[in-house]
């Protein structure tokens, strides 16, 4: 089982590495009408939907994080005071990364904030 782990995790990161270092390939239209607009990027283009269906995304995704990780601290609070003092040491050990995860989920929006409004500016 560790093999197959250790293998597993190696193809995930040669994977990984290999999406970071392709190169982009994009595709041209087969008849070509640029204007000015479009080279100077002063085209206009209606990002309002656009923003809204991704607001609506995140919301949804930031919402199913808080549940997850609520029940997942309902759980390991009940095994807690359960388990034997050898169990106790096992969960204090799984808390952390809990922590963390959990952090991230409930930081999860406020950051997509963040980098959307910085992308804004740029």
């Amino acid at each position: 089982m560790k093999k197959m782990t250790k293998v597993l995790a190696m193809v995930l990161l040669v994977m990984m590495m290999v999406a970071m270092v392709a190169t982009p390939v994009m595709a041209a239209k087969t008849e070509v009408n640029v204007t000015p607009g479009e080279l100077l990027g002063d085209s206009s283009v209606n990002t309002a939907g656009i923003s809204k269906i991704g607001n609506q995304i995140i919301t949804i995704i930031t919402t199913i994080g808080i549940v997850v990780s609520v029940i997942v601290l309902v759980v390991l609070g009940i095994k807690y005071m359960m388990g034997s003092a050898e169990e106790k040491a096992e969960y204090k050990k799984t808390l952390m990364p809990y922590v963390i995860g959990a952090g991230l989920v409930f930081a999860a929006s406020s950051i997509a904030q963040i980098v959307y409004q910085f992308m804004q500016n740029v």
